[in-house]
C-alpha cells in the first residue's frame, strides 16, 4: 500500500517528514520525490543491514536507531516539530529472506530474530532460559496461541536433554502439538511471539506513538501501517483514545483529551490485486491520523 502510505501523509513540499522503518528504502524514496530543496526527510532503522539502502540526497538524514527514540533523535537533529510521520511495522521482506537472521520459518537457522544485531537477547536465549511461566505468557498474548501452557511446558522439558539452537531444533520439539493443516500459521504465531519479545516490539511501539504526538506539529499527519491484531490494537486505540486501554479522558468542559483524530473510519487495507502481488499485505492494516 505504498500509494495509500505517501497520500496519506499528504506531503507539502518544504515540510520535514519521518520515516521510522527505513528498511529497503522504499517508503522514504517516494517521500523524496515529492520534497522541494527545503524539505527535509529523517528516516529510522536500528538494523545495520539498512544503510546498505541509504539515499544520497542532502535533504536526507539517516538515524541508526529505534523509533522509540524519536523524540530525543529528532530534537538531535533540530527536526521538531515534523510535519508527517511514516511507520511500517514488522519485520521487512529483507529481513525475512536473509536465512541466518532466523526470522522465517522457511530456513534452518540458529533462533537469533534481532532486529538490532548489537542486542544480546536472541531468541535462542528466549527458549532456553526464560521460565514456563515466562514463556506461557509471550506465546499466549503475543503468540496468541490457544496451547501456550502445552507449548511452554514442552519447551522447558525439552531443553532439559539438549539446548534448542536453532529453527529445526524448534519445530522437532514441538511438532506433536502442531495442529494438523495449520502448520505454517501455528510456526508464524510461535516466531511471532519470540520475535516480538527479543526485541521488545509493543513497548517501543507505545514509547513511539506517545512520541510521535510530542514531535507532530498541529495538522501533521501520522501513517502507520501493522501486520498483526496487537499492533493494529495499541495504534487503533492511541488514535481514538489518547491512551492504550480503557475510556477517552474529557476535560473540564467535557472535550474529550486525546492528541489525534483519525482521518479513515476503519484501517485501510490492501486490494486484491496487491494481495495478489505481494501476499505479505493481506494482513497489513493501514491507519492515518491528524494531530490536533
Amino acid at each position: 500500500m505504498l500509494k495509500e502510505c505517501i497520500d496519506g501523509l499528504n506531503i507539502r513540499p518544504d515540510g520535514t517528514y519521518v520515516d521510522v522503518t527505513f528498511g529497503g528504502g522504499g517508503h522514504s524514496r517516494e517521500i523524496m520525490k515529492r520534497l522541494g530543496k527545503n524539505g527535509r526527510l529523517l528516516a529510522f532503522d536500528q538494523d545495520a543491514d539498512a544503510r546498505q539502502n541509504l539515499i544520497d540526497d542532502e535533504r536526507f538524514e539517516f538515524v541508526d536507531q529505534n523509533f522509540r527514540y524519536l523524540k530525543n533523535f529528532c530534537r538531535l537533529h533540530n527536526a521538531i516539530p515534523v510535519n508527517g510521520i511514516l511507520a511500517d511495522l514488522g519485520v521487512s521482506s529483507f529481513q525475512f529472506d536473509q536465512a541466518e537472521r532466523g526470522f522465517s520459518i522457511r530456513f534452518d537457522a540458529e533462533l537469533d530474530m534481532r532486529m538490532n544485531q548489537a542486542d544480546k537477547l536472541t531468541a535462542k536465549d528466549v527458549v532456553n532460559t526464560y521460565s514456563e511461566a515466562d514463556l506461557h505468557r509471550i506465546l499466549g498474548i503475543y503468540g496468541e496461541i490457544q496451547n501456550a501452557r502445552s507449548l511452554a511446558r514442552t519447551i522447558v522439558t525439552a531443553r532439559l536433554n539438549a539446548p534448542i539452537n536453532t529453527v529445526a531444533d524448534l519445530k522437532n520439539v514441538i511438532a506433536l502439538l502442531i495442529p494438523r493443516g495449520k502448520e505454517n500459521k501455528y510456526l508464524a504465531q510461535v516466531f511471532q511471539a519470540l520475535r516480538i519479545e527479543v526485541n521488545q516490539e509493543l513497548e517501543a511501539l507505545k514509547d513511539f506513538l506517545i512520541q510521535s504526538a510530542e514531535v507532530l506539529v498541529s495538522g501533521g499527519r501520522l501513517v502507520v501501517m501493522s501486520y498483526h491484531s496487537l499492533e493494529d490494537r495499541l495504534v487503533k486505540n492511541f488514535i481514538a483514545k489518547g491512551k492504550f486501554s480503557g475510556e477517552v479522558e474529557k476535560d473540564i468542559y467535557g472535550n474529550d483529551k486525546k492528541p489525534f483524530d483519525a482521518i479513515s473510519r476503519g484501517a485501510i487495507t490492501a486490494s486484491d490485486d496487491e494481495i495478489k502481488n505481494n501476499n505479505r499485505a493481506r494482513s497489513a492494516k493501514l491507519r492515518i491520523a491528524v494531530k490536533k
